[in-house]
């Protein structure tokens, strides 16, 4: 963009005029040193009216190249960088900074009416369709403080200080001039008002955009496509909204696309959403809420590495007091095809919900579980999904799947399946059932917990499952601890045992894909509430600060729990202990390895290969259905089951030697 403007000389004046080229005043037109005023053709100018350089060629799709330049448009109160391309501007483009290698053609509007905060500070009515847990949305909004503003509404001067600091924001940006960012293209789109476009931004064929911030950046750039509506949004990096998709009051987060005719409205997605045919109503989507397909309703709930499938839906609305209702479905859940669930109701972690539901149930400390309907009835069958080769698939693909480029991630995810907000669950888990058993007696065939029924052979299944994974989780830190550190007598193991906080060791809760201790919530609070966290970057430093002292506040819980369970402190605690616990680990990993590997297996039985070899014999059939989903050994998941137990056991093996040394 020039730095130095000047006005137009007699000559380029007459140039322009030869071209068919008019102004209200020609002295409010100003432009670059070295102006060509051969590629302006055909254009109005009004207002203030800044030009920078038209010296390169534009390609385009194709290999079609064009000169840089204003071609048929009208141009009012803008500033116009070096070598930018416009086009077939039907009405006019007014108020922008069109920066840098800009692209505009066939447009029908685009323009900046009044002061604009471009989506900045829409409210996006979240949760609980009939209001209370709105979020102000802003550019730099992440999964942890939405969070924080929808759902800790008990903590109302905390509400009220965030909310001020995102007004704060709101102001920063407010203007009565858009952006072009640099290398941004708008091609054949209509109406495009209130919008700031951030660099290497590509809105092609878009219908309506209206308030609105696409955050692009070139590392990044977001992708506005065919048939787009949308009203009082933003988009972060790496997104993608197209084919025909409709937004009202949204925050479309970093990485996430919406495409195939979704339509969403007082919803916020963060990073890695993905929203096809379907529709949204005031959710919280939280990281990698993805939903496929058309009849999908996804409504006033929270959710987070959610995977829904088709026909999937809720009610949030009893026809009494309105639609008050909410759901909570917590991280890693699914759901089958036409399962659906009455609000109010809370899902645990990883559950795998089948059929529908009317019994306003809370599962959230049976994680791992199938919820199932079965004549009209709830039923839970807990920690079974811990034995599911799709848990694991999931835990491994989600990293794999993390699209973000931006250098500047916005939220924190921590793609741990087994941590200590799980554990603590399972924890609470094996206390529930034991407790169920104990008062409703051995004679029980079913128990009912939170409105959900439990056969007594799943509960006691749901026990064992439970302490495998906290065996295991319990051991994975353990040997996480001591492995390539360097100790040769009891007081150098203790002494690395020894946690380095003292924080961490309470509850823990999923803040929106990021595991954190409950008193460091509490800190930030309080910090909030004092005044010591003053502005949003602050409140986002020590998000990222406790997110990176994750190992370290995982250790300072493990260590608590492992005391607990061998009623001995760290100071205690010497190589029989260790080794105790190392072969506990080891028995946990292959037991659920294995039962991994049976799940796997089940996918290369005999019923698994109807409709394979169709014209052929039973010998055909499975020829065919090796040829096309392979054989269970050479399977990449089994292979790596194996792979994982042979890796474990070496390790453990290695680490009972090392104790064994130790005097």
């Amino acid at each position: 963009m020039p730095m130095n403007w000047r006005n137009l000389t007699p000559a380029e004046t007459t140039t322009l005029t030869a071209q068919g080229c008019t102004s209200n005043d020609w002295s409010q037109v100003l432009a670059a040193e070295g102006f060509a005023p051969q590629r302006v053709k055909n254009t109005h100018f009004s207002g203030d009216v800044r030009l920078g350089l038209f010296q390169k060629d534009v390609r385009f799709c194709g290999g079609l190249t064009r000169p840089s330049g204003i071609y048929n448009a009208t141009i009012h109160n803008c500033c116009i960088g070096d070598n930018v391309y416009i086009n077939q501007v039907k009405s006019f483009i007014a108020n922008y900074v069109i920066e840098d290698d800009v692209l505009i053609e066939n447009v029908d509007l685009l323009a900046v009416e009044g002061q604009s905060s471009f989506g900045n500070g829409a409210e996006a009515v979240v949760i609980n369709e009939a209001g209370g847990r709105e979020i102000p949305i802003c550019d730099n909004l992440s999964a942890q403080l939405a969070y924080i503003i929808a759902l800790y509404r008990h903590r109302p001067v905390v509400i009220e200080k965030l909310r001020a600091m995102i007004g704060e924001y709101v102001k920063s940006v407010t203007s009565s001039m858009g952006l072009v960012g640099a290398g941004a293209k708008i091609i054949n789109s209509r109406i495009i008002k209130n919008v700031k476009v951030g660099p290497a931004a590509v809105i092609e064929a878009a219908s309506r955009l209206e308030n609105g911030s696409i955050n692009s950046c070139p590392e990044d750039p977001v992708y506005i496509g065919p048939g787009v509506f949308a009203h009082n949004f933003i988009a972060c990096s790496g997104a993608k909204i197209t084919d025909g998709v409709i937004l009202s009051n949204c925050f479309v987060g970093q990485a996430t696309e919406l495409a195939k005719q979704y339509s969403a409205e007082n919803s916020v997605f963060f990073a890695n959403c993905g929203g096809f045919h379907g529709e949204a109503c005031s959710i919280f989507a939280g990281p990698y809420t993805v939903t496929h397909h058309k009849s999908t309703l996804l409504i006033a709930g929270l959710f987070s590495f959610l995977n829904a499938g088709s026909g999937t839906n809720q009610s949030n609305h009893m026809y009494k007091l309105g639609p008050v209702h909410q759901g909570i479905v917590e991280r890693g859940s699914k759901t089958a095809s036409d399962s659906y669930m009455l609000w109010p109701a809370k899902v645990g972690a990883f559950t795998v919900v089948m059929g529908r539901h009317y019994r306003n149930s809370d599962t959230s400390d049976l994680p791992f579980s199938y919820l199932i309907e079965h004549e009209d009835e709830s039923v839970l069958i807990p920690g079974v999904n811990l034995r599911s080769v799709g848990t694991v698939r999931d835990a491994r693909k989600w990293p794999r799947r993390d699209k973000r480029k931006d250098p500047k991630k916005l939220d924190l995810i921590n793609f741990k399946l087994l941590s200590p907000y799980t554990i603590q669950k399972m924890l609470n888990g094996c206390e529930i059932l034991r407790d169920l058993r104990a008062t409703s007696g051995e004679t029980s065939d079913y128990f009912t917990y939170h409105s959900v029924k439990i056969k007594k052979d799943s509960l006691d299944r749901g026990i064992r499952f439970y302490q495998i994974g906290t065996d295991k989780f319990l051991g994975n830190c353990l040997i996480k601890r001591l492995e390539g550190k360097q100790f040769s007598d009891v007081r150098q193991l203790r002494d690395v045992l020894k946690p380095q906080t003292g924080v961490g060791c309470g509850k823990w809760i999923d803040l929106a894909g990021m595991f954190i201790p409950e008193d460091i919530i509490a800190e930030i609070l309080d910090d909030i509430e004092s005044g010591t966290l003053a502005n949003l970057e602050q409140v986002n430093a020590v998000f990222v600060s406790a997110h990176e002292n994750y190992p370290v506040y995982e250790w300072a819980w493990a260590a608590n729990v492992l005391q607990q369970r061998l009623g001995k402190t760290i100071d205690a605690i010497g190589p029989a202990e260790v080794v105790d616990m190392t072969e506990k680990w080891k028995s946990a990993v292959i037991e659920l390895d294995n039962l991994l590997s049976e799940d796997t297996k089940k996918e290369f039985a005999a019923t698994a290969q109807i409709g394979y070899g169709l014209d052929g014999s039973r010998a055909d059939r499975s020829a065919d259905f090796a040829r096309v989903r392979g054989t269970f050994d050479e399977n990449s998941v089994e292979k790596d089951v194996k792979k994982h137990i042979e890796d474990k056991t070496r390790l453990g093996d290695e680490l009972i030697s090392r104790m064994q040394k130790i005097s």
